[in-house]
């Protein structure tokens, strides 16, 4: 029997707990996921999603047909929506820490995340890591992975990630960029089923440089890079100009893009599908998928929030534990 989907409840004072009910609406017993969370903050919800608690994974298989199953994790205070509390920090934290062992364990098939407030985290635990996909690496031991968006058309990767733009240039270094193209390779191989995937890459520069007139970075680390990639048998493209990268019909030329820097990335995959793209963890020895959106504090409680990220990650999720032939 295929393991069913980890999906961790983040924050729960966000848009977590309420895309999650929205999302067994949408998927019941088609999908079995379960959700790590205090049970209390679903039931305190709103709503006509039965929710039921489960001891242990391989239960959510059957009780996913009955309404929401959820694996309890208590928290210290009752989650009140749109008014995070540090106070429940700690056990955001123990939730994920969780989740990553049972995915170890082969008892859940893949992990999928909900937002986490990392101000939440950084005052009421501690929280070390910039975010999610940091902390999931230390989690597993692994000195470095890759942060993927995809959306239907599009997969997108920044090279470097949540650091200001004027530090790029000294972040972007050969080694880096090399395991992110490596990382990207290897997984359209393995997760997306490429067998050889073109991945075309963006220059740093306005027009990738433009022989120099604009910086650089092009001649002197990123196209010497990719002719000693080639040489060993990767199917790259560029340095590309970012600026015409992405229109419909550049699209069709490569099944992945990486980029050098986060907006690089974000900005053309959310102005293509902006409720609907997943962020999917390359490198990690387990499969991880997330909604590409934050904790929405905002809006939360509201009846606003949109599921459909959330929806496109669990599903996401499923393919890939199916493409890899997971089950427990």
């Amino acid at each position: 029997m295929t393991a069913p989907v980890a999906l961790t409840c983040g924050d729960p004072a966000g848009i977590g707990p309420e895309i999650t009910l929205a999302a067994w609406r949408a998927l019941g017993r088609d999908l079995p996921f379960f959700v790590i969370g205090d049970i209390g903050h679903f039931r305190a919800l709103d709503g006509d999603v039965p929710v039921v608690e489960i001891k242990a994974p391989p239960e959510a298989a059957d009780a996913v047909a009955r309404g929401l199953p959820v694996l309890h994790h208590p928290f210290p205070v009752p989650a009140i929506a749109g008014q995070p509390d540090q106070a429940n920090a700690p056990a955001v934290v123990e939730v994920i820490e969780r989740a990553v062992d049972l995915v170890r364990k082969n008892q859940a098939g893949a992990l999928c995340t909900n937002p986490i407030s990392k101000e939440m985290l950084h005052k009421g635990a501690d929280f070390a890591f910039p975010g999610h996909t940091e902390f999931l690496a230390h989690l597993a031991g692994i000195r470095r992975v890759v942060m993927m968006l995809t959306a239907p058309g599009l997969r997108v990767v920044p090279t470097t990630i949540h650091i200001a733009l004027r530090d790029v240039p000294r972040a972007l270094t050969a080694d880096l960029l090399r395991d992110t193209l490596t990382i990207t390779d290897r997984a359209l191989r393995q997760d997306f089923g490429i067998n050889c995937p073109r991945i075309a890459v963006a220059g740093l520069n306005p027009h990738a440089g433009e022989g120099g007139a604009m910086g650089d970075e092009e001649i002197t680390l990123i196209a010497p890079l990719l002719d000693n990639l080639r040489a060993s048998g990767m199917n790259l493209l560029g340095p590309l100009p970012a600026d015409t990268m992405f229109h419909a019909e550049a699209r069709e030329t490569y099944d992945a893009a990486v980029c050098m820097y986060h907006d690089q990335a974000l900005a053309p995959i959310k102005t293509l599908d902006f409720h609907g793209g997943t962020n999917v963890t390359l490198g990690l020895p387990f499969i991880r998928t997330s909604p590409d959106h934050g904790t929405a504090f905002g809006i939360a409680g509201s009846g606003r929030a949109n599921p459909s990220s959330l929806i496109a990650a669990l599903r996401q999720a499923a393919e890939l534990v199916a493409r890899r032939g997971g089950a427990a």
